[in-house]
């Protein structure tokens, strides 16, 4: 008989049963879809070994005024800055205080530190300078430097971990404290009752916000807005206040170039610059400047055209402020095609520059469109995709909800406590949207959903990447992963450090993950043939792949019914100078699986051509 050519629509679809889904690719993990065909997925590599202190949730690459590139990664504990193969600390300095006291235990390394009114929190960093002498057998040394704090038993005091172990209990000593701003939670967390919010946030016998009705208790984690401002930089934490790095000392000016930025609001939840005109933008921010207790979750704020620092709004300015009405909370906000895009959780605004004496018009463009988190939209060439809480939206110019082949694979398995981790972002190379999110039961990102808007076709993966970079200022995308349990030493010596690492990677660079193997494969749906009323035979098959180095697996299952339990006939190794390979394969239905798991593989699908005949029309 004539060989029968194996036709798989291109896309993955996990709408439909395996056997609803013929013709259908419905598995996959690692590969993209080009021109039709499935791929493997570029590989990644280190950008440096150095890791950084918590999980990174933030990304912005630059280049300065003389060409020098530069990106910022903002942490839950740190915000670092890279350029030219070396990290720099420039996390925002919070206080300075005096420490009138230290406290040692024989035979321990934890040391009480007085200082009154501190106001760090469990997980803050101080650098500790200036000690007065020895503290109970531990020297000067052993108590200057930068500690992370482990314990804050009261407001005036806070245990540290010395790098050796006190000989002898004494409370003694002097030394000068330099507090970094508060840190965050690295995961989001939800619950009832004591322990399920942050101490101290409220008033004793007063209803915490997100209790009523039982709800309990939402905790975000941390995260960063990052924008830049000329060749310098605007970073704001989320909830937090507005700072500034200037590049012009490069990496040696360290923490004292990040400072807070004058008459700025000191509470917002999201920032960016405007575009041409010039608008420092805070969204869900206060109302009253400097009084963190009147943030608005709906209030715009926007300073003076072509300033940082003018914020309040007089006759002779174009600072002003508005407050959308549509939804709890402003989500997130992009610039795109001459006005920016404002999503709430339930809608879409557009804000865009009009003018004296208003500044800035506002038009809800949608509603029950909203996005899930701060970094859950993207803007590519003036069109805005996002995530929603039930599906996914695009904007042209009307908003569209995007038909998704994926769309229950997703939302029925996402960790719904953590929507506001998800990332994202575009690999316009390959004309991709990818939105990073943690699965149910997973308190970190650990999948991708990927959308090719050029070829409208939807797939998956398990990438773990808590934010993303498009390539652009650097040849390849930049992208983080966190992981939750590493401890290995960060750039600076942090004595106390607890674990939780983020490592940079540049995309699409090889084909390994690092230099193993990255695993990878697409399976598809169930294929037969006359409608599944006979039994089909199949003797051999033919191969045919693209750029093809090393082993590609082919496996082809087989089973009776849709119902019935899948037997798998190989895995056939196809190399460059495979013809044909026979089988003996029987089976009412049939799917195939392509897959590669050996350093330096490469592949891209063509099809497969099978010498498939009927065989009968019972069988068991």
């Amino acid at each position: 008989m004539p060989l029968t050519k194996l036709q798989i629509a291109p896309g993955i679809d996990k709408q439909n049963t395996e056997y609803g889904a013929e013709g259908k690719w419905v598995d996959c993990d690692n590969v993209r879809f080009r021109y039709g065909l499935p791929e493997k997925i570029g590989g990644w590599s280190k950008v440096t070994s150095d890791a950084l202190v918590g999980a990174t949730r933030a990304i912005l690459t630059w280049s300065d005024l003389n060409g020098v590139k530069y990106a910022i990664y903002g942490t839950n504990k740190k915000l670092y800055a890279y350029s030219e193969n070396s990290y720099s600390d420039i996390t925002p300095t919070r206080a300075t205080g005096s420490i009138t006291q230290f406290a040692t235990t024989s035979g321990s390394s934890t040391v009480t530190v007085t200082d009154a009114d501190h106001g760090a929190l469990i997980g803050d960093f101080v650098t500790i300078s200036s000690v007065s002498g020895a503290v109970g057998g531990l020297t000067q040394a052993n108590l200057q430097g930068e500690f992370e704090i482990l314990t804050v038993p009261s407001s005036s005091t806070y245990t540290i971990e010395a790098p050796a172990n006190a000989s002898a209990s004494a409370t003694t000593g002097t030394a000068t404290a330099s507090y970094q701003i508060n840190t965050g939670a690295a995961v989001a967390l939800f619950g009832y009752g004591w322990g399920a919010g942050t101490w101290s946030t409220s008033t004793w016998n007063t209803t915490r916000q997100g209790l009523t009705g039982g709800e309990g208790v939402l905790l975000q984690s941390s995260k960063w807005a990052l924008d830049n401002w000329g060749e310098d930089v605007l970073a704001l934490q989320f909830d937090g206040g507005l700072y500034y790095w200037d590049t012009s000392a490069g990496l040696s000016s360290n923490v004292a170039s990040t400072t807070n930025v004058s008459n700025a609001p000191t509470k917002s939840r999201f920032m960016m610059v405007s575009g041409d005109d010039r608008h420092v933008i805070c969204f869900g921010t206060e109302t009253t400047i400097g009084t963190d207790s009147t943030q608005d979750n709906m209030y715009i704020r926007w300073s003076d055209q072509e300033t940082t620092n003018e914020w309040a709004p007089t006759a002779t300015n174009t600072a002003g402020t508005h407050r959308l009405t549509d939804g709890n909370q402003i989500q997130t906000a992009v610039r795109s095609r001459g006005a920016v895009l404002i999503w709430t959780d339930t809608a879409l605004y557009q804000m865009q520059f009009i003018g004296a004496p208003f500044t800035f018009g506002f038009k809800l463009m949608g509603s029950k469109c909203g996005a899930v988190g701060l970094n859950a939209a993207v803007d590519i060439s003036g069109t805005s995709f996002w995530m929603g809480d039930e599906s996914f939206f695009m904007f042209d110019g009307a908003v569209k909800k995007i038909p998704c082949s994926v769309q229950d694979y997703v939302f029925d398995n996402i960790n719904s406590n953590a929507k506001q981790d998800v990332f994202c972002s575009a690999n316009s190379d390959f004309n991709e949207v990818m939105w990073f999110y943690p699965s149910e039961g997973s308190d970190q990102i650990d999948r991708v959903v990927m959308f090719n808007y050029a070829e409208n076709l939807w797939y998956i993966g398990t990438l773990a990447r808590s934010s993303w970079a498009d390539s652009g200022v650097y040849d390849n995308p930049y992208a983080t992963e966190y992981a939750a349990s590493d401890t290995t030493a960060s750039i600076s010596t942090i004595n106390g450090l607890k674990a939780g690492r983020t490592f940079v990677y540049a995309h699409e660079k090889g084909v390994n993950d690092e230099s193993s193997a990255m695993s990878n494969y697409i399976e598809s749906g169930d294929i037969d043939i006359a409608d599944g009323d006979q039994f089909m035979s199949i003797a051999r098959f033919i191969p045919d792949f693209k750029n093809q180095a090393g082993t590609v697996d082919v496996t082809i299952k087989s089973r009776p019914y849709p119902t019935g339990t899948q037997t798998s006939h190989g895995s056939y190794d196809v190399t460059t100078s495979t013809t044909k390979q026979d089988t003996r394969i029987r089976g009412r239905q049939i799917a195939v699986r392509i897959a590669s798991d050996a350093v330096d593989d490469k592949w891209r699908y063509g099809t497969l051509r099978l010498d498939m005949k009927p065989d009968g029309m019972r069988g068991g």
